[in-house]
Formats: C-alpha cells, structure tokens, sequence
C-alpha cells in the first residue's frame, strides 16, 4: 500500500512527498481511511508505530476543506516534549497547506501563545493543564472545533490530567469527531473512551510486548556500584547515542554531571528544567551534539529520536509497562537496539514481572574485570536509592506524584500541588 492509496488533498500529499513519506506503517494504514469518514477512533498503539501521522494527515485533509484562522482541531497530549513533537510533524506534513498549528503549554509565558492565538490557527496541541488556563482567561475559542485527538491517554492518566481533561471537554462542542490513542487500557481510559467516543473504530496494531529488533539484558550489581559499572559499559560497549533513565530528578542530574566530568558528551532531561533548557537537552541529543541523555520517565515522554543505539535503566521502573515504554525508545524504524537494566537484589519481583511480559528470561550478564566485591563508601555518592518493591495497581483517578515531580510518592489528594503541577507539563 502506498499513500496514493487514501486519495489525500493534493498539497497533503505534497507535504507527504516532501517529509519522505512513501510506505504507510501498520496503524497509518488502519487508522487514515476511517478517520478521513469521520468515525471516532480507539487506538490501541504504542510510542514508535507512526500513530501521529495516523491522525495528522487525516485532520490536515479535512482542514483543507472549509473555515481558516480559527481553531478546527485541538490534539491534548501529556507532556511538552509530545506536544512539540506533535506540532513539529503537523509543520512538516502540512508544509504546503497554508494551515497554521499552535503549542500551548506550561513553563513558558502566555503572552506569546496568547498572541498566535489571536492572529489564527486552525490546529492546537496542547498540555491539559494551560489549556485550561487559555480556557479559564477567554483567550481561545474552541466554539468551533471539528476534531479532537487524545494522545497517549494512558500517559495522561499516569500524570493525574484525567479531571483536567473531564473539565476541557465540558467546553468543546458535542458535535466532533474524536481520536483516543492509549498504549495500554486501564479502566479508567477504558471509562473515558466509553463517555467520549460515538461508535468508535477499535484499532490495535501491537500487544504490549516490545519490539523484536529490541535484545535484552540485565546486569546485576550492588547498589553502590551502580555508577561505575555503568562508566564501565559505556567505555566498552559500542554505542551511538544513549538514553538513561533515572526514577529522581535529582539523580539525572548528577550522574548527567559525573558523565560529563569523564568526558562524555552528556545532558540531562528532568523536570527542574526551564522549557528552553529542556529543549537545547533534547535538539542536542536529536543532532548529536549530547551522545548521551540521562532522563526521568515523565521529562523523556515525546523523543522520537530513530538512531538510538542504546536504552540503559539506571534504575528500574515501577512498572513492566514503563518498561516496555522505555525500551520501545530504541530498535525503532527497523534498527536493532539493546536495553540494559542494572539490578540490585531488591528488583527481584519487578524483573520477573518484566519476564512474564517478555515471555523469556533475560539474560544476565557480568563485566569483565569489574570488580563487583568493592565496598560502599561510607557517605552516599547522591545517586544511591533506597531498595523499592514494584508500584501497586492504581485505582481508576489516582494519580502518581512522579507523574508530576518526578518522584515516587503519592500527593494527598487536596494536596496544592496535585491542583498546580499540570500547569507547568
């Protein structure tokens, strides 16, 4: 199948052409024709299946039809880093269309969203939390919309957005055609897709297993040598980019500066960062400028970045579908890639977990001539955790302060910053 196929707008499929497009993945090819009927859409999809090209080029189509400068279609994702990504895919397939596309997000000023906003767009991604500050100071109109796109809904529920996005929708016309991409389908997605989407179209192009070209293996070590071993892998392993994930802020930070002090090039993706800071982070690891980025799972949502060679857990996630997301960030376009995860006899119980999802067992693996009997030092280097058990199941609504903050505990639930947080994602 080719994009032909759908019979898109001329000057969609110019921009189609221009971006390098020429096969349809899985989920395009299932998802573009319904869409381009009007149907709503259940995606069932995960990060690297080419799902926002699934529901851009449709929306691009429909927008060359009728009214501009004026908001037609309005796509929430979790994270400012999607947004972008999502904004920067809407410009490069909608290049020839005249169509004009907004990011409307936190951690960065509103006067210069508020300014785009009234000059007019047809297209807005946005982060549910300012978008309900747009909403709240009369300075967008969504009176008019077409089409609504949810992205990575899961995401959005691991993060606490999910009252944030029940208020939106209470502004938006009842009359739309709406779009939900989940990567998993917790109850409470499950309940919101029920409530949002008329008649829907379920489409599901993979399971939760990760990618074949993905290999993996675990490196046991104690807690304290972690960072070494780590050095040591690096130094010996043939990497072109890395990306490592850290569960703290905190510890991106510092093992981001203490890479960087033995001389690789390395940055850090976290939440303390300003946008603009955040940005540089993520262009320099895109353009190879930063071999290396150490990232919290909340800072890294929204890379799409094809040649990394390596995903390395510094620490392992709370959960086995954070794994899969983390490990879905290399092996992607049909490149192989390799996951590591460092473990400490602590993560027992996640790691099995993560085998039962995988349906094999990891391989262990030991360096050669690290010297894995080496005592603790007797203060902590900064990076040291305490031993963790995996995250229970959340009850539909309850949100993860990580989802916020980047750490593990959970908020009260009339806590100030469960109310404030959103705002700045």
């Amino acid at each position: 199948m080719e994009f032909q196929t759908f019979n898109l707008h001329p000057h969609v499929a110019a921009g189609i052409a221009a971006a390098g497009y020429s096969t349809p993945t899985p989920i395009q090819a299932q998802a573009i024709p319904p869409v381009l009927t009007g149907r709503d859409i259940m995606g069932l999809a995960q990060t690297g299946t080419g799902k926002t090209a699934a529901f851009v080029l449709p929306i691009l189509h429909r927008l060359m039809h009728g009214g501009r400068r004026h908001v037609r279609a309005l796509v929430i994702a979790p994270t400012r880093e999607l947004a972008e990504q999502i904004h920067e895919a809407i410009c490069s397939l909608g290049q020839k269309t005249g169509l004009r596309s907004a990011t409307v997000y936190g951690g960065v000023g509103m006067g210069p969203q508020v300014d785009k906003l009234k000059r007019g767009v047809e297209i807005v991604v946005a982060c549910p939390g300012r978008l309900l500050d747009h909403i709240g100071q009369g300075t967008i109109d969504l009176s008019r919309l077409e089409v609504l796109v949810l992205d990575e809904a899961d995401h959005m529920f691991d993060m606490g957005f999910l009252p944030d996005i029940r208020r939106i929708l209470k502004h938006l016309p009842r009359q739309r055609q709406t779009l939900l991409f989940s990567a998993t389908m917790p109850d409470a997605i499950r309940h919101l897709a029920h409530d949002v989407l008329n008649d829907p179209v379920t489409i599901q192009v993979s399971t939760t297993a990760p990618a074949e070209t993905v290999s993996h293996a675990i490196y046991p070590v104690p807690q304290h040598l972690k960072t070494p071993l780590l050095i040591k892998l690096l130094r010996h392993s043939a990497t072109e980019s890395v990306l490592i994930f850290t569960r703290t802020k905190h510890r991106a930070k510092r093992l981001a500066e203490q890479l960087e002090k033995i001389g690789h090039r390395t940055a850090s993706l976290q939440g303390n960062l300003s946008q603009s800071r955040r940005q540089a982070a993520m262009n320099g690891f895109r353009n190879g400028t930063f071999q290396i980025l150490v990232a919290t799972d909340i800072a890294a949502r929204g890379i799409d970045v094809t040649q990394i060679s390596h995903v390395i857990n510094y620490d392992i996630p709370d959960t086995t579908e954070a794994y899969i997301h983390r490990i879905g960030r290399t092996g992607r376009a049909a490149r192989s890639g390799d996951a590591y995860t460092l473990v400490t006899k602590e993560d027992t119980e996640m790691v099995r977990g993560i085998e039962r999802v995988l349906g094999a067992s990891i391989e262990r693996r030991m360096v050669e001539g690290f010297d894995y009997n080496a005592p603790a030092p007797e203060r902590d280097n900064g990076v040291v955790r305490p031993p963790r058990q995996p995250a229970p199941a959340r009850k539909p609504g309850e949100a993860r302060e990580a989802g916020r903050h980047g750490r593990s505990a959970l908020p009260a639930k009339n806590s100030p910053s469960r109310k404030t947080a959103g705002r700045h994602r």
